[in-house]
């Protein structure tokens, strides 16, 4: 029977990254000798022509997390992303030994790695517009406009949770960081189309409510704390703004993705474009740009706090891997 030493129970639940390589037969001793020479790998596996669509040979390893950037350039160096392929897991949990020497060799903590390719991939999803992106800006601009109308900050809470509009954002953070102009364009128009669209629905809808006698026919917005605080930019909303827009980046790059909704709630650009409509169904257009005005604020702060983040990631992660390639070059 196996027992559970106090050097166990105190053991390593680390975070890894598994690859798994389909390179051409030719190509695989470049990779395994790569692979090899880089502490922060174990588990490297070869299975000698196991693959069959593409053909050539499948190798296995974790990585941990904190190098797992640099090992991914390593292979793209060698050209595998045209002549094979990569594809990338996260290992919740791993225990043995080995993780834990691998771990200890790549510096930091897992938690705070930023896996690149990983945000890429995230972001380029994200700040698609979609069918479902579509319905989730109307949906929560249609939320925040009631929640405005009651005067209920839960509702509005509600929609800011329910908004996907911080996708796009990052999307063009990372763009810039990246300098790919093709996901800044994608990201740009996501933007552009969907706040647009939410806004002009809500006016529609109040518009109908009104008709209808759902809503009174006048509505007074210094009555109304919620819609008289959101047309009122000012540097607290910057401010606010910007501390988010660091906190999102942080946590859709590393681990730490739980903050992210806190995130969504400390933002009112759903609100802003929400409170856009509602004042422009009523003819209030003093408040409608001030609601504009609290909208293109925030953005504006989420963009330049995302993107300073990430440059700063991005400086980390060159210092990385110059010492990793130094490191490799020192061993061959």
């Amino acid at each position: 029977m196996l027992r559970e030493g106090p050097h166990h129970a105190a053991g390593s639940l680390l975070r890894m990254v598994h690859l798994r390589i389909v390179v051409p037969s030719a190509s695989a001793h470049a990779v395994l000798a790569l692979l090899e020479a880089c502490a922060s790998v174990i588990n490297v596996v070869h299975l000698p022509g196991a693959a069959r669509k593409p053909p050539g040979d499948v190798v296995l390893c974790d990585v941990a997390r904190e190098d797992a950037s640099v090992v991914l350039a390593d292979l793209r160096d060698l050209g595998l992303q045209e002549h094979g392929t990569i594809a990338v897991e996260n290992v919740d949990t791993s225990l043995s030994t080995a993780a834990e020497a691998a771990e200890s060799y790549a510096s930091g903590s897992p938690s705070d790695a930023v896996v690149w390719e990983e945000v890429t991939a995230n972001t380029s999803e994200s700040a698609t517009i979609s069918g479902g992106y579509i319905v989730f800006m109307v949906l929560a601009s249609l939320i925040a406009a009631v929640g405005i109308l009651l005067d209920s900050p839960i509702l509005v809470v509600g929609a800011m949770v329910v908004g996907p509009e911080f996708g796009p954002v990052a999307g063009v953070c990372v763009a810039l960081v990246q300098r790919r102009p093709r996901l800044a364009a994608q990201s740009l128009l996501a933007l552009v189309v969907g706040f647009p669209l939410g806004i002009g629905l809500t006016v529609l809808t109040v518009l109908a409510f009104k008709a209808t006698g759902v809503i009174p026919g006048h509505f007074d917005t210094a009555a109304h704390g919620l819609s008289d605080a959101i047309a009122k930019p000012d540097f607290l909303a910057f401010f606010v703004a910007f501390c988010a827009g660091i906190a999102g980046m942080i946590s859709l790059s590393t681990a730490k993705s739980g903050a992210l909704i806190g995130v969504l709630i400390s933002v009112t650009t759903i609100p802003a474009a929400a409170n856009a409509g509602v004042a422009a169904a009523y003819g209030d257009w003093a408040t409608f740009g001030g609601s504009l005005g609290q909208l293109g604020v925030n953005i504006s702060s989420l963009l330049v706090a995302g993107t300073l983040t990430l440059t700063i990631q991005r400086a980390q992660y060159a210092r990385r891997r110059r010492a990793h390639r130094a490191r490799i070059a020192g061993a061959a």
